[in-house]
């Protein structure tokens, strides 16, 4: 179970990646521009530690964050006081209809099996109000292929396949971004809105 993966291993997580310091400036770039867009509450939705909750609250954005792995909910609480994080699924959250102007999906669909990552970008469709902004990021690749991930199997995309299941959950794309760095794997962001 992925919850259980990370708790075990939170720690190592939060000391390599729990920061800003580790944040790429390209990525840093793409998520508050995304930010500056958003009107009305956001969701960090499968937040981690909670470093880009607590980074897009301190740029004014009115912001919580969800995750799956109690470890990462309890240290967030402790990092970041005064923003509420809860202990949930991106699958089923605990929003009402059209409740969101935002969502950041940061790499939290990743270990999504392809038949099931509808589910979650058809959650995030329920709960943003239409024009409301959802910034996903991802693993590219050439098709959609597994890969052993350093804490569970995990998934590539082709921008262009992502973007048609995005497109039918009901977004349009506005913005593809994928960025190849030597020594690591290649990733993505798709900006997205929500159709009315």
């Amino acid at each position: 179970m992925t919850s259980t993966a990370y708790d075990a291993r939170a720690d190592e997580y939060i000391d390599a990646l729990g920061t800003m310091d580790a944040v790429h400036p390209v990525d840093r770039s793409i998520v508050e521009a995304w930010a500056t867009a958003v009107t009305g509450p956001a969701l960090d939705a499968g937040c981690g530690p909670g470093h880009w909750t607590g980074h897009l609250a301190g740029v004014g954005l009115d912001v919580r964050g969800v995750d799956l792995a109690p470890r990462f909910v309890s240290h967030a609480r402790a990092a970041h006081s005064g923003i509420r994080f809860d202990l949930g699924s991106i699958d089923e959250l605990e929003v009402e209809d059209g409740g969101l102007g935002g969502i950041l999906s940061w790499f939290s669909t990743i270990h999504h099996e392809p038949a099931r990552i509808d589910v979650p970008l058809r959650e995030f469709a329920r709960t943003l109000c239409p024009g409301g902004r959802l910034l996903l990021g991802f693993f590219v690749g050439e098709s959609i292929e597994a890969f052993d991930h350093a804490v569970t199997r995990a998934y590539r995309w082709s921008a262009a396949e992502l973007g048609r299941r995005a497109d039918a959950a009901g977004f349009d794309i506005i913005e593809t971004h994928t960025r190849a760095t030597l020594g690591a794997r290649p990733v993505g962001a798709l900006l997205c809105e929500r159709r009315a």
